[in-house]
């Protein structure tokens, strides 16, 4: 499985299609989450993902908090294909690309909480309390960056 890591103005048309077309069909379709996916985030975020055959079949993105320079917050976390290492895959390679491209001291992210175990495997630790963000229980998430 081959990665690519870009910013939003390395993004051909078709692949942002396609980043698109996926986080729709994963977060709108399979779990409901109604809500602006283009939020404006994507201009400043570093888009992580694999293609098969033309298709995104794994993705995330990352970008600075604007109110913590030292922090990379990792979202829109997805894959198609559930139980063949593609979600690992794709986070060990983002955290790697992550530290390059945005240097920073810490990742978090808020995980949907059926997904926590996943992300504490990653080295990620649980901070705070269980809240809902568009209906659904998330926590959230934090782990070192790599130096």
């Amino acid at each position: 499985m081959q990665f690519s890591a870009a910013l939003f103005k390395e993004l051909s048309v078709s692949q942002l299609y396609e980043i698109l077309r996926a986080r729709n069909e994963v977060f709108l379709l399979e779990q409901g989450i109604v809500c602006l996916d283009t939020d404006g985030v994507d201009y400043r975020a570093l888009h992580c993902f694999s293609e098969e055959e033309g298709r995104v079949i794994a993705y995330l993105r990352a970008f600075y908090d604007p109110e913590d320079p030292d922090t990379v917050v990792i979202g829109r976390v997805l894959t198609r294909t559930r139980g063949c290492g593609h979600g690992r895959a794709l986070m060990q390679f983002a955290m790697r690309e992550i530290a390059q491209k945005l240097p920073c001291r810490r990742f978090v992210l808020h995980a949907q909480c059926h997904a926590a175990g996943f992300y504490e495997k990653l080295g990620f630790v649980q901070l705070g309390d269980i809240f809902l963000e568009e209906g659904v229980e998330h926590i959230m998430m934090e782990a070192e960056a790599s130096k």
